[in-house]
């Protein structure tokens, strides 16, 4: 599904290069910016330097005079906007929206509008805008009124204030997450479990390294190696942790004949 972020007014440089960061964790790179503070603010070294690798997010991004510029092939809008207001677009967290958008669940008057939309290529084909006010504003009622819905995302009602690339980084999450997800990358090698057959030869050395030093009666051993057997299959050991354990057994029964 096509899908821009539409930051207007930005006035501050590093949060256009912020911005662009974590839109490019999230794997998207629409970007525009509506009549920001800086001219130049894709080139200021400050925004370049806080995109950290999403330069190519920057040099795709679009910078324009007007909102509708900005629209321009958007056919579902959503503001982020915490500031309450006399009438507007219903306001939804961010997850909660995402889940009837995608369902198709939208309340009647949104599926009006959705109808309408189809007919131009629907969602899919046009788009979903998310818009995003200036830093110390917020967005205008205006543009407000002109959304399907005012996203609001839930925070300390005490302190909800959220930096502006903060706040575009919880909303592109929470959009990829709606759109399937990113599979999680593996930090560390697959685990080489150890099979049965090498944890019983273990527990065989260590039967013998027991006895060794006292520890086990082979003529009374009760259930000592059984209970052993299930601590180590609860474990799921691995075939280095599999060598450690015979490392032990193995001293044991060395210090055990020196000690004869």
């Amino acid at each position: 599904m096509k899908t821009r972020f539409i930051l207007i007014n930005t006035s501050h440089a590093g949060n256009v290069g912020a911005a662009a960061r974590a839109l490019k964790t999230m794997g998207f790179d629409d970007m525009v910016l509506v009549a920001p503070r800086w001219p130049n603010v894709l080139r200021k070294e400050e925004t370049i330097q806080r995109a950290s690798g999403a330069l190519d997010v920057l040099e795709k991004c679009r910078i324009v005079e007007t909102l509708d510029e900005a629209l321009e092939g958007m056919s579902h809008l959503c503001a982020t906007a915490m500031t309450p207001r006399d009438f507007g677009p219903p306001t939804r967290t961010p997850r909660e929206h995402f889940e009837l958008l995608m369902t198709g669940r939208l309340d009647a008057v949104e599926a009006a509008g959705a109808a309408a939309d189809a007919s131009a290529g629907g969602p899919n084909e046009s788009g979903v805008g998310f818009l995003f006010g200036c830093e110390r504003f917020g967005m205008s009622n205006e543009d407000v009124y002109r959304c399907n819905v005012a996203l609001s995302i839930p925070t300390n009602p005490k302190f909800g204030s959220l930096n502006l690339a903060s706040a575009i980084q919880v909303v592109a999450y929470d959009w990829r997450q709606a759109l399937g997800g990113f599979d999680v990358q593996e930090a560390t090698p697959p685990i080489d479990r150890a099979d049965a057959a090498q944890v019983a030869g273990m527990l065989q050395h260590w039967e013998q390294a027991l006895a060794d030093i006292g520890f086990l009666d082979p003529a009374a051993p009760k259930k000592l190696m059984p209970r052993l057997n299930q601590m180590f299959n609860r474990a799921q050991l691995t075939q280095e942790e599999i060598h450690i354990l015979r490392g032990v057994a193995k001293a044991m029964i060395q210090s055990a004949k020196t000690n004869r």
